[in-house]
């Protein structure tokens, strides 16, 4: 019998990465996980502990003793570890930019000793201030000054970009890049920010829904199943190689009414509280007043388009 194709995971324990992980798993793929668990956590990956495919090394890509074994018997290479969450960001700025810059140069270096292509997992945030009704992966990024360390994220993000699109070119290591918008599902934690499980988490509990600032401000939310579906087919198609992805919903819905849904859909008795951003995060915060994404790129590579409309991916997530 045929060895099964092997793929290494970083940040495999997280929140993408472990529905990533369950589903090469059950595409009877072998894997091996990387992640020092320090946002994500094993217990992501119980259901798929015990498959004799599985591996994980508890560790930081930078500081893996073993990464130039495991990627030199890799086919592929999934790079989802980094720093995540507005909270995070804001708070640690120089854990966000040292864990970005520093894992996926470690990986990248790796991936290049062996010629092994590498799927970098990137973020809708390097669009930054741009006021564009919808983003295409061509246009100009406007990040914010340095004295703000809210756009530490996207910088260091985008750099992580340029780093890998400069080994595309000069060391002909095959890339793909996936701009990442709001995925959301099963798993995700409110701890470092995330909208969609803070809703969820006090509708149940009856306690206000806290919009920060007016809540006019919209996203486009993208189901974890619906996304790791994109990222398999782009890892799986050559001529995604050298090139940049949205991957993401097109279904736009304010904050507000984001609350309003998660209210409605859970049929919770909470209410909606604004919070001004100076008292959620720090004095001059700014946010991105529209996300959406233009997702013709991928669907022309791939024919993916995302299939589970927002209220399902509420019930979804709510249900665990």
């Amino acid at each position: 019998m045929e060895n099964p194709e092997h793929i290494l995971v970083t940040g495999g324990a997280g929140f993408i990465g472990s529905h990533l992980v369950e589903r090469l798993l059950a595409d009877r793929k072998s894997v091996t996980v990387i992640d020092d668990c320090s946002t994500g956590s094993l217990d992501n990956l119980r259901s798929v502990i015990p498959n004799p495919n599985l591996r994980v090394i508890q560790s930081k890509v930078s500081e893996c003793s073993e990464l130039s074994k495991v990627v030199s018997r890799s086919n592929s290479i999934c790079h989802l570890a980094a720093a995540v969450g507005v909270e995070l960001v804001v708070n640690s700025p120089v854990r966000t930019i040292q864990t970005n810059l520093r894992e996926t140069e470690a990986i990248l270096e790796a991936a290049s000793g062996h010629d092994v292509a590498v799927l970098l997992t990137s973020t809708s945030e390097v669009y930054g201030k741009s006021q564009a009704r919808a983003f295409s992966e061509q246009d100009d990024l406007l990040i914010g000054p340095p004295h703000l360390g809210r756009w530490s994220y996207a910088c260091s993000k985008l750099m992580d970009e340029f780093l890998a699109m400069a080994y595309a070119r000069e060391r002909k290591l095959p890339v793909i890049i996936a701009r990442l918008f709001n995925t959301v599902g099963p798993r995700q934690t409110g701890r470092y920010g995330m909208v969609l499980p803070r809703f969820i988490t006090a509708a149940k509990a009856g306690q206000p829904l806290k919009v920060y600032g007016d809540g006019a401000q919209t996203r486009c939310f993208c189901y974890v199943g619906d996304t790791v579906e994109a990222l398999v087919r782009l890892q799986n198609c050559p001529g995604a190689r050298g090139e940049v992805f949205n991957v993401g919903s097109t279904e736009e819905i304010s904050i507000r009414e984001l609350a309003e849904l998660v209210i409605k859909t859970l049929n919770s008795s909470s209410g909606i509280e604004f919070v001004p951003y100076d008292d959620a995060y720090s004095p001059g915060f700014e946010d991105m007043q529209r996300r959406r994404p233009i997702i013709e790129k991928l669907i022309r590579k791939t024919d993916f388009f995302p299939r589970t409309p927002l209220r399902k991916i509420i019930e979804l997530t709510a249900a665990v």
